[in-house]
């Protein structure tokens, strides 16, 4: 039974991607009454086989239950305990290969941060990093609309973004923070050594104190009609020129 020392996670994307994990954390799978489908027939046999106990519920307990979309199929999990900065010192210490971290800079919306989780995970970005306060976190809405990312790319809360910003320059990451205008233009910027990608906040950008923390500033290109982007679109055409650069100079990357 759901309490509230637990959380749904629902969206057959979401629970197929849950579920490939094991069965770890997961107490029981909601199914919506009657509902068939191949896609939710593959999730019952994967529960069954990880002897996850499956409920049947009505339409309306489920509406009832869940905030979003769940397209008749709920996991009900353990809450996951946060990743700290701890974590962060673990991916330095242990990555072989230049790194790549996209940082949101209060970064509210849900829905914005489960695309960039997915941005993140098509682009081999090692960790995402947030702030505590006054941004949003793994909640279920964000996890639904990463489809699964948030299994494979690790997602990081400090509690003082611009002094782990510091720290991680000391490090040897080079931090570049992305601006509507100023700075560099993008395709400009060295982007095959460690770097952090440091996004800001819908409309509000980069805070002050984070964008002056940061070795550079660099911005997209963009058509004079459109003043700004929004910051998951953003992240993913910052992500990709990365890959783009790193491909070309034979450092790594993925196919395409």
């Amino acid at each position: 039974m759901a309490t509230t020392e637990n959380e749904l996670l629902y969206g057959i994307h979401s629970v197929r991607a849950r579920l490939r994990g094991g069965s770890g954390g997961i107490i029981e799978m909601w199914l919506l009454k009657d509902i068939s489908s191949n896609k939710i027939g593959q999730l019952q046999q994967i529960a069954r086989k990880l002897n996850i106990p499956i409920v049947h519920r009505s339409r309306a307990d489920l509406n009832k239950q869940v905030q979003g979309v769940h397209q008749g199929v709920v996991l009900v999990c353990e809450v996951q305990q946060q990743r700290g900065e701890e974590y962060l010192e673990e991916i330095l210490r242990d990555c072989n290969e230049n790194l790549l971290l996209l940082v949101l800079d209060g970064v509210t919306d849900p829905h914005n941060l489960g695309a960039c989780m997915r941005n993140a995970a098509a682009m081999g970005v090692h960790a995402v990093i947030a702030p505590k306060d006054r941004a949003v976190g793994l909640t279920p809405a964000a996890v639904k609309a990463a489809s699964g990312a948030t299994e494979r790319v690790p997602f990081i809360q400090v509690t003082n973004l611009v002094r782990s910003l510091k720290w991680l320059k000391q490090c040897g990451v080079w931090i570049i923070g992305t601006a509507v205008a100023g700075g560099q233009p993008l395709d400009k910027v060295d982007l095959v050594r460690s770097v952090a990608l440091v996004m800001g906040a819908e409309g509000s950008g980069l805070r002050r104190l984070t964008s002056e923390t940061c070795d550079c500033l660099a911005y997209i290109p963009i058509s004079r009609e459109q003043d700004s982007l929004n910051v998951s679109v953003a992240a993913g055409i910052c992500l990709y020129e990365v890959m783009r650069q790193r491909r070309k100079k034979g450092d790594g990357g993925i196919k395409f």
